[in-house]
């Protein structure tokens, strides 16, 4: 979770298509470069253990644009394949 938010925050696209799950990932994505990534704060995180195939990770990034403050919540769902884990959806 917080490689894919720094992935966000430094607009590398190709990193954060690598690693979503390709089943949900994308065509394509576009990220708003008007959006300054602030801070991430995990609030929980449930499985994703060194057996497990599945986890979660519920976050608020904090940022701004516009010069205005703002918060994006979100439990995050990723699965382990191959070794590595790989984002399927927010909630």
């Amino acid at each position: 979770m917080r490689s894919r938010y720094s992935a966000f925050a430094t607009g590398n696209v190709p990193y954060l298509l690598a690693t979503w799950h390709p089943d949900h990932r994308p065509a394509h994505l576009e990220l708003d470069p008007e959006i300054e990534w602030r801070r991430l704060d995990i609030l929980s995180t449930s499985g994703g253990g060194p057996l497990e195939r599945t986890g979660t990770v519920e976050f608020r990034a904090h940022y701004r644009v516009d010069g205005r403050r703002d918060v994006q919540q979100e439990n995050s769902s990723f699965v382990r394949e191959r070794g590595q884990w790989l984002y399927v959806d927010g909630r």
